[in-house]
């Protein structure tokens, strides 16, 4: 599909135009907005901003009316005093429970677990403990009563 030299031409002379009718647009468009984007009347568009003189005193009486009064500088141990006393909100909960605040150790559930099966041990210690006890009292008394025989057989041979 070859194209003729005419008719390229003709093409780039359309796109000329259009991109010519686009730039005209644009500028009355930005004509009747402002910097900010917003719709603007012709005249405010034309209209120079106002001067307001910030660091600059004016000798005239005329430009004195424009100049910015001076910034008074806030006190500053005032807005410290303000931070503080937004920062120490007075306390809610009067009473605080220390164990549902302290975290719990990482094996407070094991030991739970466990607790059930130490009880059992537990006992069973204290049982054979016992009978431990009991077997070493009973070994006592029949070396005791033997004791006991031994010196009632020394007397009796005495007599």
């Amino acid at each position: 599909m070859e194209q003729s030299v005419g008719s390229l031409q003709e093409q780039a002379l359309k796109r000329k135009e259009r991109l010519k009718a686009l730039r005209e647009k644009q500028l009355h468009v930005s004509f009747f907005y402002g910097v900010g984007g917003m719709l603007q009347s012709v005249a405010q568009a034309t209209e120079t901003p106002e001067l307001k003189l910030r660091n600059y005193a004016p000798e005239d009486e005329e430009l004195k009316e424009r100049q910015v009064p001076k910034a008074k500088p806030a006190s500053v141990e005032d807005k410290v005093k303000d931070q503080l006393e937004a920062a120490n909100p007075e306390p809610i909960i009067e009473e605080v429970d220390l164990a549902n605040l302290a975290p719990r150790k990482p094996d407070w559930d094991l030991k739970r677990d466990v607790a059930k099966k130490l009880e059992k041990l537990e006992r069973r210690t204290q049982r054979a403990i016992a009978e431990l006890i009991r077997d070493r009292l009973r070994g006592h008394e029949e070396e005791l009563a033997g004791a006991v025989g031994a010196v009632g057989a020394e007397a009796g041979d005495s007599d």
